[in-house]
């Protein structure tokens, strides 16, 4: 497969007091990180791309390390994630479907073996497009207070050869969480989809 070659990369972290309501005593941190890569499938149909996942994994690492640092609180401050990407008009929507396995796992690896799926959004469009990254918590994915999303885009990606790939994290709950469902796992290895009991009322 061909090399993956980066022609930029985009950190972004907001960090949220409030929403109207009182002061979070712990500020909600939320992040994203954009590579724009070339796309080495744009302008043709390839039958035989699933190689290149293999080739994305190191770029995956590379971008979640760099999304922790900036965000600033360690990996263990983490607790919502998602992925997704954009891929330039001269591709198709399934080259940016290449992400899921090298972006995911990226994430789950440095967080601890997180356990919940890795919720992804994917679109073609041209530079300046914008997506909303859909988030949930890392090790159970029905706790209704870390449903979320992180819109991103960057002005001149991607460009038709290009994709744009992108991995977003949190560091809590909403601020102003309070609709109920499962509360956050008290602990790291609970598994991945459910947790109990009912978050407080």
């Amino acid at each position: 497969m061909p090399a993956v070659v980066v022609r930029k990369f985009l950190v972004q972290v907001e960090e949220i007091f409030h929403e109207g309501g009182p002061h979070a005593a712990r500020p909600l941190k939320r992040g994203a990180v954009v590579a724009v890569i070339a796309n080495p499938f744009a302008g043709r149909y390839v039958e035989e791309i699933t190689g290149f996942m293999e080739d994305l994994k190191p770029l995956g690492l590379d971008m979640a390390r760099r999304l922790i640092d900036a965000i600033g609180e360690g990996g263990q401050a983490i607790e919502g994630y998602g992925k997704g990407a954009i891929v330039g008009a001269a591709g198709e929507l399934e080259h940016g479907a290449l992400w899921h396995n090298p972006g995911g796992y990226a994430m789950r690896e440095l967080l601890g073996n997180a356990k919940a799926i890795v919720p992804s959004t994917k679109k073609v469009g041209g530079p300046g497009t914008r997506i909303d990254i859909p988030i949930t918590h890392i090790n159970a994915s029905y706790v209704r207070s870390h449903f979320d999303a992180i819109e991103i885009g960057i002005a001149d990606a991607p460009r038709g050869d290009e994709m744009a790939v992108i991995l977003a994290m949190t560091t809590g709950a909403r601020v102003h969480a309070r609709v109920g469902g499962h509360c956050a796992p008290a602990k790291k290895g609970a598994a991945g989809v459910r947790w109990t009991p009912e978050y407080p009322r």
